[in-house]
């Protein structure tokens, strides 16, 4: 794995970019550094298979208190993704062809973590004519044939610039969970998601649940870009005309003084009145609390979503 400790090396298109004022962190964001032997011992297995984590390319807070339990985002695909989000600190630029072994070795630390749930993600890739839809599919069936009692969430890409066969050949590999962030509000994707369409998102978490409507699917959103709560709502409410199950909503960090700055941190009450106005709205599972991540307690997630789906339906 290369060294990218360095901003500018992570993200040399970012390099010229001015430095922005990095808020000071309240106390209800900070964690501790991960020290425990189980985070060692889910280190070791990445390292042995050759794996990439979004955990670590994305400087991810809870990766102490996750890996602890074996619970690794995977990412495939490589570690060098094709947009420059401002928000992210996954590096940069023209990726590596595919590893066609990749599949097998994220079955492997599967397998060999003991994991019930699995999320597995991915740069983007718009330099492959099916944005790496394939690959996913092949990772997704390699978990089912190694550990077939698994169940496993993916965190997709947009697919933008891909015919509609990408998408149905990902759900066609039937992953229990199809999660694709919509991250902002729409008034902030020029400037956040400058590469992405926050309606093409939309609509592809609703086309997902059109051709297979028993996959759960997922988004989240980072709060304190700039965002008001009225336009929060009204993601809301987008997301649920879409037919989104499960909503997240975590605390925006500033990875490095050349990325997006944080607006503001938002209040642990705040992220309370978000979660009780998104389970008013309709959404069979709600995560919102400032250090709440896309894969952050997954599995139990899904179990609670898989309950509160089966109370629906004897409700219905």
């Amino acid at each position: 794995m290369r060294d990218l400790s360095d901003p500018a090396l992570r993200h040399p298109e970012k390099a010229h970019r001015p430095e922005t004022p990095r808020l000071r962190k309240p106390d209800w964001i900070r964690v501790k550094a991960p020290a425990s032997k189980g985070y060692k011992e889910t280190r070791d297995v990445v390292r042995e298979n050759k794996l990439t984590t979004v955990c670590e390319e994305a400087g991810c807070p809870n990766v102490g208190e996750c890996w602890a339990q074996g619970h690794a985002t995977m990412m495939i695909m490589g570690e060098v993704c094709t947009r420059g989000c401002t928000f992210c600190n996954v590096a940069t630029g023209r990726p590596d062809a595919l590893d066609v072994f990749e599949p097998g070795r994220v079955a492997d630390a599967v397998q060999k973590l003991g994991l019930n749930h699995v999320v597995i993600t991915s740069v983007d890739r718009d330099d492959l004519e099916d944005g790496g839809a394939e690959h996913f599919a092949r990772t997704i069936r390699a978990i089912r044939h190694r550990a077939p009692g698994t169940t496993i969430e993916i965190l997709t890409p947009d697919f933008l610039r891909c015919p509609p066969e990408a998408l149905e050949t990902v759900v066609a590999a039937k992953p229990d969970v199809f999660n694709h962030n919509l991250e902002t509000v729409p008034g902030l994707y020029t400037e956040v998601r400058p590469g992405a369409r926050y309606f093409h998102s939309l609509r592809l978490l609703q086309r997902v649940k059109e051709l297979d409507p028993e996959i759960f699917t997922k988004s989240g959103l980072m709060a304190g870009l700039g965002e008001t709560r009225e336009q929060v709502l009204q993601v809301m409410d987008d997301m649920r005309s879409a037919d989104v199950d499960f909503l997240t909503i975590g605390q925006y960090l500033q990875p490095t003084s050349r990325h997006h700055a944080v607006d503001r941190y938002v209040t642990p009450e705040e992220f309370a009145a978000y979660e009780k106005a998104a389970w008013g709205k309709g959404f069979l599972m709600v995560s919102a609390t400032p250090l709440t991540r896309s894969s952050y307690h997954a599995g139990e997630d899904f179990e609670r979503l898989r309950e509160n789906r089966l109370k629906k339906l004897a409700g219905a």
